[in-house]
């Protein structure tokens, strides 16, 4: 009976033993290993076989990367504004000694020194600088917290800052500044259109205006022209009207006149203004000068009558007006075909 116990005990003793000795790390973790209080290694994840009742397990470190929040705090810009900040951060252990016998609750001190650094980073910048920078704020204290941490055998991937709240009173004025802001750059955006405008009208009346002087000029030049072949053909004219007077033919003389006559008329008729017609001349010289004509139309057939007379050329037409034409009397009758005499003074 007593044989049995012993064995049942002994049973029992290698049972605890081998569990004793037998160590199964869960992946994601790692263990240290102490022999009598001391360091001796660490257990990776999966099965580990230790000396029992000699070593033990001395800290379980989670070798995954962690994240935890930095509470808010009040902080004083560089240019005495109070704002509240918080921020968040990513960590992983990458030794797990370190991380166990270099420093005591990892978890506070690095919260601690996050909490440090973000109030001496942000309470160096001024407020503007520090609403509008940011990814600046979170690299200088991923660098600075990181760099502090090296010998925990930890490694700081990431510092979000996630808010910064000014005071209320001090929001009210950036809200009022950034509205003085658009109101300004709207007021220069408009003088800016208006100078626009004002530009592009100056350009078009300048181009209007040299496109106006051009049309003038070739207006002007056209006319010139038209002037001196007038001016040419009226040479032209006087020229035949003077070798026919030159050859002895009075009768041009008459046609010459007659057409004068014909064309003065004409103008006075057709003037738009004008209610009475008062002729200054005899309406016997008209008709004796476009006799003339008839007489050197004849000379033009040839000598001996042998062709058909030149019938005289139709009155001018002339326009009906709201009152009727008051010739001036006949003072003498002018034969048919002479010349109208001239007037004295």
């Amino acid at each position: 009976m007593g044989f049995t116990i012993f064995v049942v005990v002994l049973l029992l003793l290698v049972i605890i033993t081998l569990f004793a000795g037998i160590k199964s790390v869960p992946q994601g973790n790692e263990w240290t290993q102490e022999r009598f209080g001391k360091f001796q290694r660490t257990l990776k994840p999966g099965l580990n076989l230790i000396i029992p009742y000699i070593d033990q397990i001395g800290r379980k470190v989670n070798m995954m990367e962690q994240v935890f929040d930095v509470p808010s705090q009040e902080i004083i810009t560089k240019d005495n504004a109070l704002v509240t900040v918080d921020a968040v951060v990513f960590y992983q252990v990458l030794d797990a000694a370190k991380a166990s016998y270099e420093v005591r609750n990892l978890e506070q001190a690095v919260l601690n020194l996050t909490m440090t650094n973000i109030r001496t980073v942000t309470g160096s910048m001024d407020l503007d600088e520090l609403l509008s920078n940011r990814d600046t704020i979170n690299a200088k204290l991923l660098v600075v917290v990181d760099e502090a941490t090296e010998p925990w055998g930890v490694k700081v991937t990431r510092i979000e800052v996630k808010d910064i709240k000014p005071p209320a009173d001090l929001v009210a004025s950036m809200a009022r500044q950034m509205k003085a802001e658009r109101e300004k750059r709207a007021n220069i955006l408009d003088a800016e259109g208006f100078r626009q405008a004002a530009i592009l009208k100056a350009d078009g009346e300048k181009q209007a205006a040299v496109l106006k002087a051009e049309g003038e000029k070739q207006a002007a030049f056209m006319e010139a022209e038209a002037r001196e072949r007038r001016a040419q053909a009226e040479a032209e004219a006087t020229r035949v009207v003077s070798q026919a007077i030159a050859g002895g033919n009075v009768q041009a003389v008459n046609y010459f006149i007659a057409q004068q006559y014909v064309e003065a008329l004409r103008d006075v008729a057709s003037a738009p203004n004008q209610k009475t017609l008062i002729l200054p001349i005899e309406a016997t010289s008209i008709l004796g000068s476009l006799q003339g004509i008839a007489e050197v139309a004849k000379e033009a057939f040839g000598p001996g009558g042998q062709s058909q007379p030149a019938q005289m050329p139709p009155m001018p037409q002339m326009p009906r007006q709201p009152q009727p034409v008051q010739p001036v009397p006949v003072s003498s009758p002018v034969p048919v075909g002479a010349v109208p005499p001239k007037r004295q003074g």
